[in-house]
C-alpha cells in the first residue's frame, strides 16, 4: 500500500510511464495481480502481489519511480488472508 503526496496528480506525469512499465513487467512475471490509485481523494495506491517472498514486494517498492521521486510518502507491505473467491489462498466454505 502506498501513501501519496497531496499533489500527486500534478507531480506524477514525468514518472508515470516508467511506473506503469515497471508495474506491467511485474504483472507479466505473475507477481503483480492488480494495482491502482485510491480515488476521491487520490491519496494512495494499492498493489496486490501474489508471490512467495515479501522481498519481491519490497524490491518493487524500493525501485518504483514514484517512490524514488518522493511521490510516495510511505509504503507498507501487508499479508492478506483471502478466504472467499476462486483465487482465495485458504478458501473457507460454509
Amino acid at each position: 500500500m502506498y501513501e501519496y503526496v497531496s499533489d500527486i496528480l500534478e507531480r506524477r506525469s514525468p514518472y508515470r510511464a516508467a511506473h506503469l512499465q515497471m508495474a506491467w513487467e511485474a504483472h507479466s512475471r505473475g507477481e503483480l495481480v492488480l494495482a491502482g490509485a485510491l480515488a476521491d481523494p487520490v491519496d494512495g495506491g494499492v498493489l496486490l502481489f501474489r508471490c512467495e517472498s515479501e522481498s519481491t514486494v519490497a524490491d518493487f517498492a524500493k525501485h518504483d519511480p514514484y517512490v524514488l521521486a518522493g511521490l510516495v510518502t510511505k509504503w507498507t507491505i501487508r499479508k492478506w488472508l483471502t478466504v472467499v473467491g476462486n483465487d482465495a489462498i485458504t478458501p473457507i466454505r460454509p
